[in-house]
């Protein structure tokens, strides 16, 4: 299945009122394609425009737009996209190579980027050598986001995180094995990692990778949600992972699908403004 353009926002409503500057911490822009080259042949747009139109209708303040790895090491249409929206507002991720410069990591944090993002093994910089680049970006306060989803990854990485000098973000619930739940050794190893580190934090994001039940409640990922904020409540976000990259059920995906279950998997709600607001305003340097 292709998936599609969304360079308009149409959806529902969420029943959940987010509580004030909640942030969604993890999505991307593609676009225009005559202005930002891509290093694939890829030509899905998903528009600055459209993004903020499904923000304001799910009512999130704020972002963090994660660069896509479509565009390389060009960082331009996430920087760009948050100078529209404005610092106060958002942030950023980036896509960095090894040996960057101190000048261009300036650079970066200057136009708003607060983390680097490593995704999978294939490459020079990957989540199982993520301490190359943990030493540069220390001093940043920067978060480092792994995401990965071979075998028996999180345990693999757990020593190496665990010595860490930066915050580490494990994307989309650590991509563990969705038919294990809670009890597989991957999961249970990532919620050891939150439990014993301050340093460590999960993302509940691209809820529809790590569910078979799929939407509109992804009945199955509720379980690792609630042992998650069960343990470390103020080391837990949330993100749209908009725009639904790889979406796998039938249909297009509803934004205020990824929100709505947080009503069931985090009924306090005072810890549902840890995760959705105060977490990510600490994490990421929002005003609190």
């Amino acid at each position: 299945m292709t998936d599609p353009d969304f360079i308009a926002d149409k959806g529902r409503a969420p029943r959940l009122k987010a509580p004030p500057k909640s942030c969604d911490t993890h999505s991307h822009i593609y676009g225009p394609l005559d202005r930002y080259p891509r290093t694939n042949d890829g030509t899905r747009l998903a528009t600055l425009e459209a993004y903020r139109g499904m923000l304001a209708r799910l009512g999130i303040e704020r972002s963090v737009i994660v660069h896509s790895s479509a565009y390389g090491f060009d960082n331009s249409v996430t920087l760009d996209a948050i100078a529209a929206i404005g610092q106060d507002r958002a942030r950023g991720t980036a896509v960095i190579p090894p040996g960057i410069s101190r000048e261009e990591l300036d650079r970066l944090h200057a136009g708003g980027m607060r983390g680097v993002r490593i995704s999978g093994s294939g490459s020079e910089l990957s989540v199982f050598n993520a301490d190359k680049i943990a030493a540069q970006i220390a001093d940043l306060d920067w978060v480092l986001q792994l995401q990965e989803a071979s075998a028996g990854w999180v345990q693999k990485v757990a020593p190496m995180v665990s010595d860490l000098p930066v915050k580490v973000v494990f994307d989309h619930l650590g991509k563990t094995p969705i038919e294990e739940s809670t009890s597989g050794e991957g999961f249970r190893t990532l919620l050891k990692l939150l439990e014993e580190n301050d340093h460590v934090w999960v993302k509940i994001a691209a809820i529809y990778s790590n569910s078979l039940t799929g939407p509109p409640d992804y009945f199955d990922v509720g379980d690792r949600v609630q042992a998650l904020v069960a343990a470390r409540p103020d080391r837990v976000i949330w993100g749209i992972n908009w725009p639904h990259p790889r979406f796998r059920f039938d249909g297009v995906a509803e934004s205020a699908d990824v929100l709505d279950p947080l009503l069931d998997w985090i009924p306090d709600e005072a810890d549902r403004e840890l995760v959705l607001a105060k977490n990510p305003a600490r994490l990421f340097g929002f005003d609190s």
